[in-house]
């Protein structure tokens, strides 16, 4: 089974990444995990190239997502439970769509609840756009 855990970094991310790992005895074989979070790209502004070069904004990118990624690839290692983790930049929730359809995931866990304060509705708007576009199964993690 390949599952895609989306995480941001936030709790109720992390309550996802724990409730793989509370369930990976559900399946025959440890499940094989993708790890991903996505960050918004950085506007261009006039100018922009001048000041930030290019690389730094991509080591921005990967700074930011290791960070959001740090403490769930910990609760992972501490379970045991082997995984890959990818860095994204794009819009969030088709980003995490696109990516479970190109690896093929038979399912997408995510919390439903983001770090912004929008996003802390009764259902977080990243974990409901999700569900509403993926044609891959969501599993929405309270």
């Amino acid at each position: 089974m390949r599952i895609l855990v989306a995480v941001d970094g936030s709790k109720h991310s992390l309550v996802a990444v724990q409730s793989l790992i509370d369930h990976a005895d559900w399946y025959r074989r440890k499940p094989e995990v993708i790890l991903v979070t996505v960050h918004l790209p950085v506007p261009r502004l006039p100018r922009m190239g001048l000041a930030v070069g290019r690389n730094q904004i991509q080591k921005y990118y990967q700074d930011e997502g290791d960070a959001r990624l740090a403490a769930a690839k910990r609760k992972l290692d501490a379970a045991g439970i082997r995984f890959t983790a990818q860095v994204l930049v794009g819009p969030v929730a088709e980003s995490i769509v696109n990516l479970a359809k190109q690896k093929r995931c038979d399912v997408i866990y995510i919390g439903t609840r983001g770090m912004t304060e929008i996003g802390n509705a009764i259902l977080g708007s990243t974990a409901s756009k999700v569900l509403h576009i993926s044609n891959t199964p969501v599993l929405l993690v309270k």
